[in-house]
């Protein structure tokens, strides 16, 4: 993959010329404008990743252009002012709108060179939400040593080469978004952005803009599907988008191209797309909820997540990561597990996953006060939380109505599951669900009876 699109608008064909010539010869890929006019139709063709702009144009000045630009929505593509006749004011001006940085001609090819590699990366971790990202940069590798991740990690490597559409599935909070960062990071479109998209999470009156971006009053804004251009996009809970963006979304993978809404031009893309999901999207293609099209595009290359209670000799690997985590970044205590709370940890169901063994490993170093956790302390808090779980009814109160209500089902018919010693024509009698409903609501929710009752003998 090139490292980025660069759009040089300058009326001056010399300095366009030389500026393509040396940036393409450093693997940058170059577009060139020579007024106001063209850069507008270039950007709305696609989305460079930096313009490096002149103050002093004919037509429509930098300055102007510049303003024009910081008044879209969503994020900016980063400018570079370039101009032979610059003052301090000029220079602080632009960069109050909002450019990256201001440099004087004649042009020094090395600074030239520094600070498009600079305002590259820098925008790229801002986009990328690098704050966070950076932190948890670590964790993208998937920790332990049981059969199950070493088996995923090898086939996570073995996929990442390749630019072809991953599946992931898995129970929610088993570290499928790390997952993908971790693929992204080992695939030759690791210089590109990493974009993350929680579909669950779109707003429902325009969800197609967060996807295809938009123009409107001559304002451009880039969606996800630009912003990924190069890289790659993840599409968090994909099971939850509406038909009419699977349509565009499919049409646009297939074409590797797209129109931003009110558009007129297509702006062509190179992205790999790695989706998730928590729910059994063949029931919903059945039930005609999820086109099949897209999901055999989306399928192509799946890999399965194991719930935390199928890696239990995992959890001390992931206990000490933790525990560092939280030590160097949250500058909490360090704090030993002694043998037999490593042994409730590792007996506990985590229902959670990964997500609820570190929160609650953060809680034990926010609210403990000695060195070491001892396997009463452990019994308290895990305790606690049954309790608060039973009075919930199997809610968590912050979750969405929709995951708030399969984690309901969930529990709800593990414990029928339990109670009837794991007999599905029990329960199904027990709660008055028709048997074939009932498998098929098993399938939906990611339960095993026979993995269920195992665990319960272990």
């Amino acid at each position: 993959m090139g490292l980025g699109h660069i759009l040089v608008v300058d009326d001056e064909p010399d300095i366009r010329g030389l500026l393509k010539e040396i940036l393409e010869d450093e693997g940058y890929e170059v577009s060139v404008a020579e007024n106001a006019l063209q850069a507008g139709d270039f950007r709305r063709k696609r989305r460079p990743d930096l313009i490096l702009l002149d103050i002093w144009m004919p037509d429509t000045d930098g300055i102007t252009l510049l303003k024009q630009w910081s008044r879209e929505p969503g994020i900016q593509v980063p400018v570079v002012m370039m101009s032979g006749h610059g003052t301090v004011d000029t220079a602080v001006e632009a960069t109050q709108l909002g450019a990256y940085d201001f440099i004087e001609k004649p042009l020094s090819i090395a600074k030239i060179m520094m600070t498009v590699k600079r305002t590259i990366e820098a925008a790229k971790l801002i986009s990328e939400n690098i704050g966070l990202k950076k932190r948890w940069e670590d964790t993208n590798e998937p920790i332990g040593s049981s059969e199950s991740i070493r088996a995923l990690k090898a086939d996570a490597l073995r996929i990442a080469s390749h630019k072809t559409s991953v599946f992931l599935t898995g129970e929610s909070g088993t570290g499928k978004e790390s997952l993908a960062r971790f693929i992204h990071q080992n695939s030759p479109r690791s210089a590109g952005r990493f974009v993350g998209l929680n579909v669950a999470a779109l707003a429902r009156d325009n969800p197609e803009e967060e996807f295809f971006g938009s123009e409107k009053n001559e304002k451009i804004r880039f969606g996800s599907l630009e912003l990924a251009n190069g890289g790659t996009l993840f599409l968090k809970d994909i099971s939850d988008m509406d038909l009419s963006s699977q349509a565009r979304l499919l049409n646009a993978l297939e074409n590797q191209a797209f129109m931003r809404l009110g558009g007129q031009k297509t702006v062509d893309i190179d992205i790999r797309i790695i989706a998730s999901t928590s729910k059994d999207l063949k029931d919903k293609v059945t039930r005609g909820e999820f086109r099949e099209d897209l999901f055999y595009h989306l399928n192509v290359l799946p890999l399965n997540v194991p719930p935390l209670r199928d890696r239990r000799l995992d959890i001390p690997q992931l206990l000490e990561h933790f525990l560092s985590y939280f030590n160097e970044h949250e500058n909490l205590p360090l704090r030993k597990f002694s043998s037999g709370a490593t042994e409730i940890f590792k007996n506990y169901k985590w229902p959670g996953n990964i997500r609820e063994l570190k929160n609650l490993v953060q809680r034990l170093l926010i609210l403990g006060n000695e060195t070491s956790v001892d396997a009463s302390e452990i019994e308290m808090m895990l305790n606690s939380k049954r309790e608060k779980s039973e009075e919930a009814a199997g809610f968590d109160f912050n979750a969405p109505l929709r995951e708030a209500r399969e984690n309901f089902e969930k529990n709800y018919i593990e414990h029928q599951m339990s109670k009837f010693n794991y007999s599905v024509s029990q329960v199904s009698a027990n709660i008055g669900i028709e048997r074939t409903h009932l498998y098929r609501k098993l399938r939906a929710l990611g339960i095993d009876p026979k993995k269920l009752k195992e665990n319960k003998r272990s």
